[in-house]
């Protein structure tokens, strides 16, 4: 044991003439170890496998005997989790990607200084240290300012930037949970949607009874940001990723970067921010009262509003927008439930990649949401927020979606992606009462004489002013507000346990209402 002082291993045939470089490393605070081949590298690597083993490897590529390479292959199989910077005079390509594919960790070309081994050293050992001491300063400062905005008067621009900037946070911190800063910036989430609930109970009734001076909604996220992308010769895909969330977007985005140009806006959902709502006011460019009045098929006066209910006409209402915009496009629609059909999908790229319009509806983000509801393996692989973004990041690795992108990418076409809506950790039980035909979605409900805390939701007694089917002449609305859910009285405990802790949509939360809506140009 050597206490505070990380080991390196320096592996080189003229080891006796870099001595003033070991000096220096050793007047920084290191320990190293030398050798002058690769047989004597990995006795060492093996004398030391079940004691303190070496923090760092430095392997001269070109020694006699034994070579670097061959040299590398054995200690990876020994101790692989040691870091190794390969030392080279040979800067061919074959041999850097030979050895970046043996996982080496970097690589410098001779001759070398004592400042670039230590910087090396110091990127290679400390460097994630040294990345979650800046989050931790960096943070604390932007803590402060989304502090003291929250205090103060914000419209919709704000509201978007301060998502932006948590998201953004919180991808942070999941990369250094060892900051401690995750629980501060729960509370800052937490601060910040119940500030945004008040928000928008101020400023939604005049929103969806004008055009200017508000952001985009649901309904005119066809017109503003697809249409335009219609006007060139190139096709375009129109992908729609049900229930997902800005920060599993940009967990998506790491994997398609390579792949794209990547643009961003966004867009605020309607109320409810529920599929029923605001993924038909996508497809058809209209608010649900006008969907109501102009296809009363859809909402009839059932009160379901499942997907295979109230989702069935998805394709009708596109071509009815397509019509009604007096664009000339006969839109290929496609609907995605099952890794199987998506797999299909992806091998039939090239047939639809080459029509003027394709809409594209995945539909497994939302399904992930409901599945953690109910399966408690899911629960405890993802018991928050944090480890439900590395849910998201495993699956997207692996699916479908990935092959289509990057297939998408071998074509001609502008891809626009979006979502409907996005989830909230649903944390805190609403007593709710009303009459049995009350529907029962958890984070907003509609029926006669609903009933519960005002400061937990918004009351809709008139539905025309959110824009909302009327459904009957006595029918009103509540829509959750922060991570409130809805809890009948009757067997409360039992559901109030059962849907603790579960991702959930059709409230007001920053995560179900600002939405983004992303251009990927092929590279």
């Amino acid at each position: 044991m050597y206490g505070d002082r990380r080991r390196i291993l320096w592996v080189d045939d003229e080891i006796e003439l870099l001595k003033p470089h070991v000096i220096f490393l050793e007047d920084k605070g290191f320990k190293v170890d030398t050798a002058t081949n690769g047989q004597d590298a990995i006795e060492l690597v093996k004398q030391n496998f079940h004691d303190e083993n070496y923090d760092l490897i430095l392997l001269d590529e070109m020694m006699a005997g034994m070579g670097g390479l061959s040299t590398l292959e054995v200690i990876k199989g020994i101790a692989p989790e040691i870091p190794v910077v390969m030392i080279t005079k040979n800067e061919a390509e074959s041999l850097m990607e030979e050895a970046i594919g043996q996982k080496i960790s970097d690589y410098l070309t001779k001759p070398v200084n004592p400042s670039q081994i230590l910087l090396t050293a110091k990127k290679i050992m400390d460097g994630h240290r040294i990345a979650g001491e800046r989050v931790s300063r960096d943070y604390v400062s932007e803590f402060r300012e989304i502090s003291s905005r929250l205090d103060s008067e914000l419209d919709y621009p704000d509201w978007i930037d301060i998502h932006q900037k948590l998201t953004y946070w919180e991808l942070q911190v999941d990369e250094h949970p060892e900051t401690g800063l995750k629980e501060p910036l729960m509370d800052q989430r937490r601060a910040a949607n119940a500030s945004f609930g008040k928000y928008i109970e101020s400023v939604y009734r005049d929103w969806v009874g004008r055009k200017n001076d508000r952001p985009k909604m649901s309904h005119e996220v066809f017109e503003t940001f697809v249409m335009p992308r219609m006007t060139s010769q190139k096709p375009v895909v129109l992908i729609v990723i049900d229930c997902m969330r800005l920060d599993q977007w940009l967990i998506i985005e790491e994997f398609i970067r390579d792949y794209y140009a990547v643009s961003k806006d966004y867009y605020y959902s309607i109320l409810p921010t529920a599929t029923p709502y605001s993924r038909n006011a996508i497809f058809s460019g209209m608010m649900p009262l006008e969907m109501e009045k102009r296809f009363p098929e859809i909402w009839d006066k059932g009160n379901s509003d499942d997907d295979s209910s109230r989702n069935r006409f998805e394709k009708e209402l596109l071509t009815d927008l397509l019509q009604r915009k007096r664009l000339r496009v006969d839109p290929k629609y496609i609907k995605i439930i099952d890794p199987d059909f998506g797999k299909n999908v992806v091998s039939n790229v090239q047939s639809f990649a080459r029509q003027p319009l394709t809409a594209i509806v995945v539909n497994f983000v939302d399904i992930l949401a409901h599945s953690r509801s109910d399966s408690d393996i899911l629960k405890e692989i993802a018991p928050d927020e944090s480890a439900y973004r590395s849910l998201t990041r495993s699956w997207f690795q692996h699916s479908y979606l990935l092959d289509l992108f990057t297939a998408l990418a071998q074509t001609d076409a502008t891809v626009v992606v979006t979502t409907d809506h996005g989830s909230v950790r649903s944390m805190r039980g609403s007593k709710v009462l009303g009459d049995r035909e009350a529907s029962t979605n958890l984070r907003y409900k509609f029926g006669r004489n609903l009933k519960c805390d005002n400061r937990q939701a918004i009351f809709v007694k008139n539905p025309e002013e959110f824009m909302l089917p009327r459904r009957g002449v006595t029918i009103n609305y509540i829509i959750a507000k922060e991570d409130f859910y809805f809890v009948y009285p009757t067997d409360y405990h039992k559901y109030l346990e059962q849907y603790h802790d579960s991702f959930q949509h059709g409230g007001i939360s920053l995560e179900e209402m600002i939405l983004p809506v992303v251009y990927l140009e092929p590279r």
